[in-house]
C-alpha cells in the first residue's frame, strides 16, 4: 500500500482507484448479453448484477468500505464508496442512450472523490473536494444562470404542473442529468418523485456539481449525503444559489 499512497489519505490514489472500476465495468459490459432482468427483484437487471460484481472485485482488496445500490453496505477500514454500478439500468435494458456508473468516496467531511462514467459517449467527469470539476480532464465551471423563466431543467418524474422553467427535459439518469447541470448542458435538475432516490444516485454527480459551481439540495432541507441504504431524499440542483433555491421553492409547492 506504501508504494501506492493510502486511500484514507491520498485522493489522487482514491481517484485512480474509482477510474479502474469504470474499466472494470466496462470491461464487463463489453462481454454481456443479457440486458433484461436479473430475476432477483422486480427493480433490478443482469447488467446491474454483473456491475455490482466488478466494483466489488476491485474495491474490496483495496480496503475501501462500499455502499451499492445492488448490495448494501460493506464495511471496512478505508472509505466508504457509494456506488451505481448501473444509473439508467432501465435506459440500458431498452437500448436508450443515457446511463453511467457512479463512484463517489466519502470521508468525514463528507463527499471527498467522485466520478461519473457515460457509459454510451465514454465521457467521464471527476472532482475532488476543492480541486474543482473535470469532464474527459478538462475542467467545468459554472459562471453564469439563467433566471427560471429562460432556464433548461432535467427532471425525475412529472410535476403536476409546469414549474416556471423555460423548458424541460426527462432523459432518466439522475446522475448523468446533474453532470449536465455542471458542464451547462442544462440549467437545473429536479426530482419530481417522491423521495425516490438513494444517495448512490446523486452524490457522485452532486460533488461534481459542486466543484464546478453549480448548488444541489434537497427539497426539504435534509442533508443529501446520508450512508444509509434505506434512506431517500428529493435532489434538486441549479447553475447558481437563485436558480437552486427559485427550483427548489416550486418542488415544495407540491
Amino acid at each position: 500500500m506504501s508504494e501506492r499512497g493510502e486511500i484514507g489519505t491520498d485522493p489522487s490514489v482514491v481517484l485512480s482507484d474509482l477510474h479502474d472500476v469504470v474499466d472494470a465495468v466496462v470491461s464487463v459490459f463489453a462481454d454481456l448479453d443479457d440486458w433484461g432482468p436479473s430475476g432477483n427483484r422486480p427493480d433490478q437487471y443482469a447488467s446491474d448484477v454483473v456491475a455490482d460484481r466488478a466494483v466489488h472485485d476491485l474495491l474490496d482488496p483495496l480496503g475501501y468500505g462500499v455502499l451499492s445500490e445492488e448490495s448494501g453496505l460493506t464495511a471496512a477500514a478505508g472509505p466508504t464508496v457509494v456506488v451505481d454500478p448501473l444509473d439508467g439500468s432501465t435506459n440500458a435494458s431498452r437500448g436508450v442512450p443515457w446511463y453511467a456508473t457512479c463512484l463517489c468516496a466519502v470521508d468525514g467531511e463528507g463527499p471527498w472523490v467522485a466520478v461519473v462514467a457515460d457509459l454510451v459517449t465514454g465521457s467521464r467527469y471527476d472532482a475532488v473536494r476543492g480541486w474543482g470539476a473535470r469532464r474527459d480532464g478538462v475542467e467545468i465551471r459554472r459562471d453564469t444562470e439563467p433566471p427560471l423563466d429562460e432556464s433548461l431543467v432535467a427532471i425525475s418524474g412529472l410535476p403536476p404542473r409546469n414549474l416556471g422553467w423555460g423548458q424541460f427535459r426527462a432523459f432518466g439518469s439522475a446522475a448523468l442529468d446533474l453532470c449536465a447541470v455542471a458542464d451547462g448542458r442544462v440549467d437545473g435538475y429536479v426530482d419530481c418523485l417522491v423521495d425516490a432516490h438513494g444517495v448512490w444516485d446523486y452524490l457522485a454527480a452532486s460533488l461534481i456539481c459542486e466543484e464546478a459551481g453549480a448548488v444541489v439540495l434537497d427539497a426539504h432541507g435534509r442533508d443529501l449525503c446520508v450512508l444509509d441504504p434505506e434512506a431517500r431524499r428529493t435532489p434538486v440542483a441549479g447553475a447558481g444559489q437563485a436558480l437552486a433555491v427559485a427550483l427548489v421553492e416550486a418542488r415544495q409547492a407540491f
